[in-house]
């Protein structure tokens, strides 16, 4: 099964306002209209099963609704996996946890840039307790902000995982939106895995070769970011650019099914590719 690790789809009535928000912060104009009819075209054609559809509640009185938007989600487009969201502000965490649980949600959006936290934040550890191992947690992670001014960062997402070993954790953007050379230092002999989301528009072929060779095609999820980019447009670049075998580019596009949908078929070769090309 191929998935889109990292997309996003809005409600209908607050799409365009989160797309404005997108373009301002990051300055890139996206290609979709955040719709999850948009979405699923996209993922029809670009070949893929299904996608990880993200939310992030940017204040804690956003966590009920945002969380009601990705059980919606789930229950009337069971081709897609929501994940959930949580604030650090948030009161009643514990019952909010169950609740996501109980309905089938397999994982976490954490987003400390927009949300107003940092990933050393005691708040976040706090939370992080009570999540335990039941979902898998998708951290956003880099900025333009030097590493350690910023919010989230590789070097902070590394001591979050020394102190909480048992979830899975995805440090998106390849370990760090324009921080790649601090993932290389601090992520990369951990077993943190990454995403390729909001990554190859912004490095260089040389880099992108090192951050392939640092965690290889059993640890790098596809993302897209979707509705920043297209994810056939993503997939292409990601062939082209590592001049991936047909193998490595299917283990890349599996390796979520095997974190979200044990039991299912995957694509991995019987090699780790992170020492090819």
């Amino acid at each position: 099964m191929f998935i889109d690790a990292h997309m996003h789809a809005f409600h209908p009535k607050i799409a365009q306002k989160a797309l404005a928000q997108l373009d301002d912060h990051y300055t890139i104009t996206p290609v979709g209209t955040g719709t999850l009819d948009d979405l699923l075209n996209r993922l029809d054609r670009a070949h893929l099963d299904s996608a990880v559809v993200l939310t992030a509640a940017t204040t804690p009185a956003q966590v009920i609704p945002a969380n009601d938007w990705a059980l919606s989600i789930k229950r009337d487009h069971p081709r897609l996996i929501p994940f959930g969201t949580v604030h650090p502000g948030f009161k009643a965490m514990e019952d909010e946890l169950d609740r996501l649980e109980e309905n089938g949600i397999k994982g976490l959006k954490f987003h400390p840039d927009f949300q107003g936290f940092r990933l050393d934040d005691p708040a976040l550890y706090n939370v992080m307790e009570m999540v335990g191992d039941r979902f898998v947690c998708l951290f956003h992670v880099g900025d333009t902000l030097p590493p350690d001014d910023n919010p989230s960062c590789p070097r902070k997402l590394a001591q979050l995982r020394k102190v909480f070993p048992a979830p899975v954790m995805i440090a998106a953007h390849m370990g760090g939106y324009r921080h790649w050379e601090y993932a290389l230092e601090h992520l990369a002999a951990t077993d943190v895995l990454v995403d390729s989301s909001s990554t190859l528009d912004f490095v260089d072929d040389a880099m992108l070769l090192r951050l392939y060779r640092a965690f290889g095609s059993r640890r790098i999820l596809f993302g897209s970011d979707y509705p920043l980019f297209d994810p056939g447009c993503e997939i292409e670049q990601l062939r082209r650019r590592l001049s991936l075998s047909t193998i490595e580019l299917e283990a890349i596009l599996g390796n979520a099914a095997d974190i979200l949908m044990p039991g299912n078929a995957t694509f991995f070769s019987d090699n780790d590719h992170s020492d090819a090309a």
